[in-house]
């Protein structure tokens, strides 16, 4: 992986494309490392949550524990709270793990409502990041 693409809250990814933009694949995504600020291994991108509307990448679902997928949990974080780390071929975030699993519980192994605009503010309010659409 040699380009690397902007995404939402300047957030880059591995690309395929050329140029200022290039695009990448979500299934490139999905399964990318997630590290801390102090460069230790978090978890992995399990899947991204799209805003059907705009097109923007929202959330990303990550997935962390556990062993050969049994005690793993799965917390949902803003888009923005990623960053690619060209050096560690994944991303960074300045999250801990202590900080996921005490994260607000978001995710569609629950009955969770993806339009309930409460939560997702509760979400964003949480991680410190503003609202992905807006105020």
């Amino acid at each position: 992986m040699s380009q690397f693409s902007t995404g939402a809250a300047g957030t880059t990814g591995a690309g395929t494309g050329s140029g200022a933009n290039p695009l990448i694949e979500s299934d490139r995504v999905e399964g990318t490392e997630v590290y801390g600020a102090d460069r230790s291994h978090i978890g992995s991108v399990k899947r991204l949550m799209i805003d059907k509307q705009s097109g923007q990448v929202a959330y990303a679902v990550l997935s962390f524990g556990g062993f050969l997928s049994m005690g793993e949990e799965s917390h949902t974080i803003p888009w923005g709270k990623l960053t690619y780390d060209t050096e560690l071929g994944g991303y960074r975030t300045d999250l801990t793990e202590s900080q996921l699993k005490d994260a607000p519980s978001f995710s569609r192994d629950e009955n969770t409502s993806w339009s309930d605009r409460d939560k997702e503010r509760d979400l964003h309010s949480y991680y410190g990041v503003s609202p992905y659409w807006g105020l």
